[in-house]
């Protein structure tokens, strides 16, 4: 059986990443840690941001309900706090609808 190399996952994302990910500045990540109680990296010695997954995962949803859907900060608060599920299904259905558009949006131009 030949060799098969692990495919390497990366467990911790800097600030820079995310912001990138994101297209917004690093300070708003930054703000958006102090407003939201799901929202809190892990820091290292140095005192640098280390985000996980799970925390880029969040971000995205704060991120869908303030800068996609129009909701004040104090709107996506009550939000996350009465029914976080509900907003997360939301988004990974809106997510999965937009990669069957894509889809079929490129599978149309491949038939022109």
């Amino acid at each position: 059986m030949p060799y098969k190399e692990k495919d390497i996952e990366k467990k911790y994302f800097s600030i820079g990443e995310v912001s990138t990910m994101f297209k917004v500045a690093p300070s708003l990540i930054r703000f958006w840690e102090t407003e939201f109680d799901i929202f809190k990296p892990q820091k290292n010695r140095r005192g640098n941001r280390q985000f996980t997954k799970e925390d880029i995962e969040n971000f995205r949803l704060i991120y869908n309900l303030v800068k996609e859907r129009g909701y004040t900060l104090q709107g996506a608060k009550e939000m996350l706090k009465v029914d976080r599920h509900k907003s997360k299904d939301k988004l990974e259905l809106l997510e999965s609808l937009q990669k069957v558009r894509d889809f079929l949006v490129d599978l149309k131009k491949q038939m022109e």
